[in-house]
C-alpha cells in the first residue's frame, strides 16, 4: 500500500457540509460542540495520515482528505454576541462531513486496520 489517498477528494471549495454528529470510542479531532452544524469548505488542505489511527499505533493509511470548513459563529454559540461576521475554521477530515446537496457523494467510511 502506498498510503496514497484511495479516491479523489468529494468535496471542493464552496460545497456546504454538515459535521457527522457521531460519538465513537477513542481518541477523536472533531470537537463535539461543532458537530451537526454546517460549514462551508473554505480549502482542500491534502491527504495525511489518518490521527484517529495513528494515536493508537497503526499507521493511519490510506491517507484521508482535509479540509477547511469556515462555520459563522452565530449558528456555532446560541447566545453569540460578538460582530455578526465573526467565522472559525476548523480543519476536518472528510469522513467527518456530510453534503448539503444531493449532488455530492456520502463520503467513505474511514478504514481501521
Amino acid at each position: 500500500m502506498t498510503g496514497e489517498p484511495l479516491t479523489d477528494p468529494i468535496f471542493k471549495t464552496g460545497d456546504q457540509v454538515r459535521i457527522h454528529d457521531s460519538n465513537p470510542p477513542g481518541h477523536r479531532r472533531t470537537p463535539d460542540y461543532i458537530k451537526g452544524k454546517i460549514g462551508v469548505i473554505e480549502r482542500y488542505c491534502g491527504a495525511f495520515v489518518n490521527p484517529e489511527e495513528s494515536a493508537y499505533g497503526f499507521d493511519g493509511l490510506p491517507k484521508k482528505h482535509l479540509y477547511r470548513v469556515r462555520f459563522d459563529q452565530t449558528h456555532i454559540w446560541d447566545k453569540y454576541d460578538g460582530n455578526a461576521s465573526d467565522t472559525l475554521d476548523l480543519e476536518m477530515y472528510e469522513h467527518w462531513l456530510r453534503p448539503i446537496n444531493a449532488a455530492a457523494p456520502e463520503p467513505r467510511k474511514a478504514i481501521v486496520q
